[in-house]
């Protein structure tokens, strides 16, 4: 079995989501999710620095994906538009790897420390955010509000999507930020 590349680190991935969800994160060790993939550990530890970015994987793409849609939304959009653009685009992600983006929610839900991880990650992706909308020449105080309210209502509707899967995620996006106009107005 290759021991790197893209190939290792998805069986190292599907491993631990495995791992996790048979008997919680917790309690699941990087040498029992190396030996189910088929590798040693050193081998996942080429891959992730540690079992928790097994979960968060991929958040550079998601930063990099957000605030380039930030900055190429069409002009003379509001600042919450531009923020819907921006999750269509990385919703788009997660319904392309559902079966990894639903296990992952459910583990992270179940698990304090993870939970942990996964809010100052939102945070940090949040004032990625924020600086994009800066750089389209919206106010700090309204970009920073803004970039916060928009990934949280991106959250909800990704938890919904989940719990109904009946709708597309984009819906539930859709339906998300329609409830938080109606909420300020």
């Amino acid at each position: 079995m290759p021991r790197s590349g893209a190939e290792a680190r998805r069986r190292l991935q599907q491993a631990a989501m495995e791992l996790y969800r048979e008997r919680g994160f917790d309690k699941t060790t990087t040498a029992e999710i190396a030996a189910r993939a088929g590798v040693n550990e050193r081998t996942f530890f080429r891959h992730f620095p540690d079992k928790r970015e097994v979960l968060f994987d991929g958040e550079a793409d998601l930063r990099a994906t957000l605030t380039q849609e930030v900055a190429e939304a069409p002009e003379g959009l509001r600042p919450f538009d531009v923020m819907l653009c921006a999750f269509r685009k990385a919703g788009r992600i997660l319904e392309e790897n559902r079966p990894f983006s639903e296990p992952r929610l459910e583990i992270i839900a179940a698990t304090p420390t993870l939970r942990e991880r996964d809010l100052a990650k939102g945070a940090s992706l949040a004032d990625a955010l924020a600086e994009a909308l800066r750089r389209r020449g919206v106010a700090d105080r309204q970009a920073r509000l803004a970039a916060q309210t928009g990934w949280a209502t991106f959250h909800h509707a990704a938890q919904a999507w989940i719990d109904d899967p009946s709708q597309s995620l984009d819906a539930h996006l859709g339906q998300a930020f329609e409830d938080l106009r109606a909420l300020s107005q």
